[in-house]
């Protein structure tokens, strides 16, 4: 239900407008729905308070008061020494610096949490926008996540994004596959999964800086390629793992290639 009320007043091209916020607890519903319809049926009364016109009456995406938080601590032993922690902490830097690499930089955490949100029926676009300006909220576009080295060399991450996401209503109870996700996540609360959200969204990212401070981003991505086009040529299982592993030692992925490998396997294990 309603909990309170925000005024605003800001200057347009057009006119100076002023900005009426309702803040609503909407549980663990997303609550665009239930937003629009208060927004809208509040509108007349504000309009006579105020003697002006109504225009939009509508959710925002930046949903700044439902925040979600992850933090943790990655050893570097694990990570693969210490000058793998500086590069990582040095791609950051990066990022914290320039908005071409930042907007990278936060479209691969948006790669798990948006993967997270279609399993379970939540809205894509709604996250995507609302964490794009979330990264922008003081002038400055700037990354969603923070990294930085504890006294003992380790890793520590750090994630806040807006998470207006919901556990009931929408396609969350009507696509039995949302259904599953859920149930398959343990979440018993809206705040539960922007959490997991958030988790896969550090997660995501430092799986993304620990490629570039290493190998680089593309020797992954073209790993995942050659394991395709070998399962597009009919590869499968060990066989698979075979025919991109050979692709990719000869540096020639390809279709036809992946096929002459593929019959050459199965000739010998015949």
């Amino acid at each position: 239900g309603a909990e309170d009320l925000e005024i605003r007043k800001i200057k347009t091209r057009s006119e100076e407008m002023l900005i009426v916020h309702l803040i609503i607890d909407t549980q663990d519903a997303m609550g665009a729905n239930a937003v629009n319809t208060m927004a809208e049926a509040v509108s007349p009364l504000i309009a006579r308070v105020t003697g002006g016109k109504i225009y939009l009456r509508i959710i925002s995406n930046l949903a700044d008061k439902r925040l979600a938080r992850a933090r943790a601590v990655f050893d570097k032993k694990a990570l693969g020494g210490q000058e793998i922690v500086d590069g990582i902490l040095k791609a950051y830097h990066f990022a914290e610096a320039d908005p071409y690499r930042c907007a990278t930089h936060n479209k691969g955490i948006m790669n798990g949490i948006v993967a997270v949100a279609l399993a379970t029926g939540n809205d894509t676009r709604a996250l995507e926008s609302g964490a794009h300006a979330y990264a922008a909220f003081d002038g400055e576009y700037k990354p969603l996540t923070s990294w930085e080295k504890n006294e003992d060399g380790n890793l520590v991450g750090e994630i806040e994004i807006p998470a207006a996401v919901g556990t009931i209503g929408g396609s969350t109870q009507i696509n039995p596959i949302a259904k599953t996700c859920l149930k398959i996540l343990d979440v018993e609360s809206s705040r539960e999964l922007g959490e997991v959200m958030a988790a896969v969204g550090l997660a995501q990212n430092l799986a993304a800086l620990k490629a570039l401070a290493s190998e680089g981003i593309q020797d992954g991505h073209m790993r995942l390629h050659a394991r395709n086009i070998a399962f597009q040529a009919g590869a499968r299982g060990k066989t698979l793992d075979k025919v991109a592993g050979k692709m990719i030692e000869e540096e020639k992925i390809s279709s036809d290639r992946a096929q002459e490998l593929l019959e050459e396997i199965q000739k010998e294990e015949s």
